[in-house]
């Protein structure tokens, strides 16, 4: 980690260490109507990642959004091996909650800052939930 590595903590975690590319955006998350599952992509048009791949990515977004039927997708994306590397939110709900623990996908949520105006897309973070933080390591891409 360099010296000039930013670190942000969350009142929520779980899950495992990981390391990863961020994938940002300023809008929210639903498993069931933000995703294509089988081609592991932002599929509603007017999704701000419309059509990227979040597989293999941390996802950086404002909030969690939709109901029961989240939990089961993410088990079941975790299970074909179609799933993002991890979840971080501005705020989340205890439906996003739950089906994270259930598809074993690491999750931070609740900043003292807007998360997705402070992680750029593309940045290389590393989320401890032990910890509750979020390790901004490189900025990514010049913009």
């Amino acid at each position: 980690m360099s010296s000039d590595a930013r670190v942000y903590r969350s009142r929520q975690a779980m899950g495992r260490s990981v390391r990863g590319l961020a994938l940002v955006a300023h809008d929210g998350f639903s498993a069931r109507y933000d995703l294509d599952r089988i081609a592991g992509i932002f599929s509603r048009p007017a999704h701000k990642l419309a059509g990227q791949s979040y597989v293999g990515r941390i996802l950086v977004l404002d909030t969690a959004k939709g109901g029961v039927a989240t939990a089961w997708m993410l088990h079941e994306m975790k299970a074909r091996g179609v799933v993002p590397l991890a979840l971080v939110f501005n705020s989340v709900n205890p439906i996003l909650a739950q089906g994270a623990a259930l598809g074993d996908v690491p999750m931070l949520a609740g900043f003292d800052e807007n998360i997705t105006a402070a992680i750029p897309n593309g940045a290389e973070v590393e989320i401890d939930p032990v910890r509750h933080t979020l390790t901004l390591l490189d900025q990514g891409p010049v913009r």
